[in-house]
C-alpha cells in the first residue's frame, strides 16, 4: 500500500522526503518511488510546493533467527 504526501515545505527533495519518512532505509526506495511517480524526476532535484508524491511501503526486514543453543543434547 502506498502513502500519498503533498509537499508543503521549501527545499524538499525525494531523498529527504524518504529519509524523513523511513530513516536510513528510505534510500532503498528512491527508484521505486520514481517508478510510482511518473514525471517526478523531471521536476528537478527540489520538489515544488504542492507536488503530490506516492511513497512506496518499506519492505519488511527479515532478520535471521539466532542459533539454537541447547544445554542438554
Amino acid at each position: 500500500m502506498m502513502e500519498t504526501v503533498t509537499i508543503r515545505g521549501d527545499g524538499i527533495s525525494l531523498d529527504l522526503l524518504l529519509w524523513r519518512r523511513y530513516g536510513v532505509r528510505g534510500q532503498e526506495l528512491v527508484e521505486e518511488a520514481l517508478d510510482a511517480n511518473p514525471g517526478l524526476a523531471g521536476l528537478g532535484p527540489v520538489l515544488p510546493l504542492g507536488t503530490v508524491v506516492r511513497l512506496p511501503a518499506l519492505p519488511v526486514e527479515r532478520r535471521p533467527s539466532p542459533p539454537l543453543i541447547t544445554l542438554f543434547g
